[in-house]
């Protein structure tokens, strides 16, 4: 078992992809499911699951909204009000990634605060001589200060954890389970700064999942579901990235408690995150759309779009026809790998960060000098027994029990990442308020057309704020004129 881990796509590239998607959707008959779409989500184990995950998503919405209103505004201030629309979604192009997925490139022309910066080691952990294999040291007194066990020698000297000078090596950081209950490694081309830092302590959640269940039967030894893997990890890198913890690794010297330095921080951590939720939860609705046949061949493209629009409030950079194949563009979908595991563990790892924390006696909802993203779980033993009660069950229990049973959830939960959030959320609503920035978005245009050459006044998109019924009464209001034009001729 292995952890870890594209452009516009037009013409007979994107042909291929279509028919590799409808060979996909027919072998999944021959599996007795009543289409792709249920065996996708039959490892979560849940009939209410499709519900679930839109209520969800309707939970963070307002947050995201907030986010997706400063930023719009930021880019206008930056591009100017002829390039960026006071009230139209976004185009994709602008956000510092070809899909829109995450924003954290256009921090610096958007920050909060110029100037006030939050927390970077790297220069630090330089100065101090670290090396790879130090961050990896680290990573492991984490887990034992939690009370967790030391990894086994075969680990440090199995795993790969920085670039070999003698051959080339795909340096995507991954944990590896050997399945023998004894052989778990690392494949990491670590470089000395804060993020490998972070992701050090995100592998060695996997190393420490496979070891805490490792004894079940080859069958359960997995997640308690798809997400429950990349939810652990990254609850784990929640707690890193504290000045609290950087202050306790030595790190950081003196303590940082500034209010523009924290809403920057966690202004950062949206752009990467709550940006991200919307685009997780459009990629695998598209694909559900298409596996039910809700839609058709020539018309999955501008489903694509008119989804951006609705979920992410993104537009394509220039007009789309079903000519082009944009979904296709996505490694993911070309290959057809779910995503839907990247929404709940996005969810997900606020709603476990919140329960160790709680645990840890660091966090109180109720206490504003308790907020949620300052917590730190290093060193609690309350927080390790949490956290191991989540590993050592693997996938033997549905994975609401194994919530439940570990933290007193069974639900998905939302709130968890608005609690985390709520002094940005905050900071974001009265600032909106001061330049009257329009929260939400309203259609603006053609996005996508059945044909650009022939397609005429027929358009795709605009199914938000009631746009989709002014489409329609612009298409009844043309129909009359033509019929009148068509009558009057007909009279000469």
């Amino acid at each position: 078992m292995i952890i870890g881990s594209d452009f516009l796509v037009t013409g007979q590239y994107g042909v291929r992809l279509v028919r590799q998607h409808t060979k996909h959707m027919l072998l999944t008959f021959i599996l007795d499911f009543t289409d792709t779409a249920d065996y996708w989500m039959f490892p979560y184990e849940s009939p209410s699951l499709t519900h679930d995950l839109e209520e969800a998503w309707e939970t963070v919405k307002p947050l995201y909204e907030l986010l997706h209103a400063y930023v719009r505004r930021r880019l206008r201030d930056f591009y100017g009000p002829e390039k960026i629309n006071r009230r139209a979604p976004l185009p994709a192009h602008v956000l510092g990634n070809m899909w829109g997925q995450s924003w954290s490139h256009i921090f610096d022309i958007s920050q909060p605060y110029p100037g006030r910066d939050f927390l970077d080691v790297g220069p630090e952990m330089i100065r101090q001589g670290y090396s790879p294999v130090d961050i990896f040291r680290l990573a492991e007194d984490f887990f034992v200060s939690m009370n967790f066990s030391a990894l086994p020698l075969d680990f440090w000297s199995g795993s790969l954890l920085q670039e070999p000078a003698d051959r080339v090596v795909l340096c995507q950081p991954s944990a590896w389970d050997f399945c023998n209950r004894e052989d778990f490694r690392i494949k990491m081309c670590t470089r000395i700064n804060m993020k490998d830092l972070i992701t050090a302590h995100h592998e060695l959640a996997h190393i420490h999942y496979f070891i805490q269940y490792r004894n079940l039967p080859k069958v359960f030894r997995d997640g308690a579901n798809p997400a429950f893997h990349e939810a652990i990890g990254e609850a784990i890198g929640l707690s890193v990235g504290t000045p609290r913890h950087l202050q306790a690794l030595g790190l950081v010297q003196t303590s940082v408690d500034d209010s523009a330095v924290n809403i920057n921080y966690l202004y950062m951590m949206a752009l990467d995150k709550v940006a991200f939720l919307p685009f997780t939860y459009l990629m695998d609705k598209w694909r559900y759309d298409v596996f039910k046949g809700d839609i058709y061949k020539d018309q999955y493209n501008c489903h694509w779009w008119r989804l951006s629009e609705l979920y992410t409030g993104i537009k394509p950079p220039v007009l789309r026809s079903e000519m082009d194949f944009d979904p296709g563009s996505k490694y993911h979908i070309a290959a057809n790998i779910p995503y839907m595991r990247f929404f709940v563990s996005t969810l997900l790892q606020f709603q476990l960060y919140r329960a160790l924390c709680r645990a840890a006696g660091q966090y109180d909802s109720l206490n504003i000098n308790q907020p949620l993203h300052k917590c730190d779980i290093y060193r609690s033993k309350e927080a390790g027994l949490v956290l191991r009660r989540l590993m050592e069950k693997g996938s033997s229990l549905p994975w609401n029990e194994v919530l439940f049973q570990a933290i007193g959830e069974s639900r998905l939960d939302g709130n968890a990442m608005r609690e985390y959030f709520r002094p940005l959320e905050d900071w974001l609503r009265n600032e909106n308020l001061r330049t009257q920035e329009y929260v939400g978005w309203v259609y603006d245009g053609d996005y996508c057309k059945q044909s650009i050459e022939t397609a005429g006044l027929q358009v795709y998109g605009g199914f938000y704020n009631g746009a989709y019924a002014a489409l329609q009464s612009y298409t009844v209001l043309i129909i009359s004129i033509w019929a009148s034009i068509s009558l009057y001729i007909l009279k000469r």
